[in-house]
């Protein structure tokens, strides 16, 4: 058998075996997608998928948690679809940067209040709630309210939640959990952040 044969031999098997996994997913429904640790891209996985879901003319919910004292790309961006797309800064900016524990809450808890609603909102295709696992591993933010809304949001509704440390119980629900890893990371070698790239 020559390498081409058996490559064509190898990829008709692979074929198959997808083939079945796809005849076999059936059900459709909204999907909890939870991203989490260390590592770079969270947010911008969740902004990905906001692009996607804009794309397929859905209307979607941003609230912001943790950022909100910078602009971002990803604001300036996404503040374009004013008619499809409901955006929230809410964040008073990273803790370490205000230093005001109530302040900091504060603001969490109203985040919340405009998260709380879109998940109960069936108009609302797709929710990002970015930064909220921050929320809730500082408890600013209960769980057991995060996991009522989502239990009980709209059954076709997407829900997207980021931020490092995503507690136990929340990954425990998800649909899809992926935690990003660190390798390397720019700063570490005092590369500032960059446009377009963290900012």
């Amino acid at each position: 058998m020559t390498p081409e044969e058996r490559h064509r031999e190898r990829m008709q098997r692979k074929k198959e075996l997808v083939d079945r996994k796809i005849a076999r997913a059936t059900i459709e429904r909204g999907v909890l997608v939870v991203n989490t640790g260390n590592g770079k891209g969270k947010s911008s996985s969740g902004f990905g998928m906001l692009a996607r879901s804009l794309g397929h003319g859905f209307r979607c919910g941003v609230v912001q948690f943790i950022k909100g004292s910078f602009s971002t790309g990803e604001e300036a961006f996404f503040r374009r679809f004013a008619d499809e797309l409901d955006y929230h800064v809410m964040g008073e900016g990273f803790t370490w940067e205000t230093q005001d524990k109530a302040r900091d809450i504060a603001a969490a808890q109203a985040a919340w209040q405009i998260a709380a609603r879109m998940l109960s909102d069936a108009s609302y295709d797709f929710v990002l709630l970015d930064e909220l696992n921050i929320a809730l591993v500082k408890q600013y933010v209960q769980l057991e309210q995060v996991l009522a809304a989502v239990a009980a949001r709209p059954p076709n509704q997407h829900v997207v939640i980021t931020g490092r440390g995503a507690p136990g119980g929340l990954v425990e629900v998800a649909d899809t959990v992926t935690e990003m890893r660190v390798v390397k990371h720019a700063f570490e070698a005092g590369i500032k952040a960059q446009k377009g790239i963290e900012l």
